[in-house]
């Protein structure tokens, strides 16, 4: 079972690494606007108009999933606010509480529509699945040919901000999660019945391989977000250096 649905590992991983790198990039990127104005407002106001095209499809999301599902929803906001804990929201919609499902549906659907937006734009946009191709059958010239006529391809660099600015934001929030918990026992209590009712050897047969091919897919379009993220972290350091010498300030 576990070899059948390796794809799951491979989601868990690249969605582990895309949280690894998010957090030192987008402490990059407030230290450098910290340290450029040096005035808090103008950082949060700054930091919150790079990523608000992934907060505005964040927060739709979660609407248009509360809509979809019959859930109540309250106010809508892509204000920046700090919280007491140092932590800065950067948008939110009022969502009543429901059962388990919708409301694990509602907190999980910025990661599916960044997901797929992701999908979208390196799929339809930077043609990223060409360049796969080729690492996979080992053809390492046309890889590295590709990799150079990137840049040319329209809207190239649009497209690479987007697909950061979305998948930095598409992550569920600790308030998005707080109904994966019983749902995922439920879930785990259904399928140990399965199991414990002789079901095992058909869904290994005709239920996992789809679904690992479809975790596979998932990774790999988590893995381009990770790799643009990881991108970007060299040239950020390399400011926030050159910024610290020319001014003599630093943000820790």
């Amino acid at each position: 079972m576990l070899i059948s649905l390796d794809g799951l590992l491979w989601l868990l991983l690249t969605l582990v690494g895309l949280l690894f790198l998010q957090r030192p990039l987008h402490r990059e990127i407030q230290s450098i606007f910290l340290i450029a104005t040096r005035h808090p407002g103008i950082t949060i106001i700054a930091f919150s108009l790079i990523f608000l095209p992934g907060v505005f499809l964040h927060e739709l999301s979660h609407l248009l999933m509360a809509k979809l599902l019959g859930v109540r929803t309250g106010r809508f906001s892509l204000l920046p606010e700090p919280l007491p804990d140092g932590r800065l929201r950067m948008g939110y919609v009022e969502a009543a509480r429901s059962d388990i499902v919708r409301d694990s549906l509602v907190g999980v659907a910025p990661l599916i529509t960044g997901i797929l937006f992701v999908a979208f734009a390196a799929v339809n946009r930077l043609h990223l699945v060409v360049m796969w191709d080729t690492l996979r059958n080992g053809q390492w010239s046309l890889f590295f040919l590709g990799l150079r006529t990137l840049p040319t391809i329209s809207d190239f660099w649009l497209w690479i901000y987007l697909t950061f600015a979305v998948s930095s934001t598409m992550m569920p929030s600790d308030s998005d999660r707080t109904a994966w918990l019983p749902l995922g026992l439920v879930a785990g209590a259904l399928l140990a019945l399965a199991l414990a009712a002789g079901i095992g050897p058909w869904m290994l047969e005709n239920l996992a391989p789809p679904l690992n091919q479809f975790l596979r897919g998932t990774a790999l379009v988590v893995l381009v977000s990770a790799l643009v993220h990881a991108l970007l972290i060299a040239p950020l350091l390399l400011i926030h250096r050159l910024l610290t010498r020319m001014t003599g300030l630093d943000v820790q």
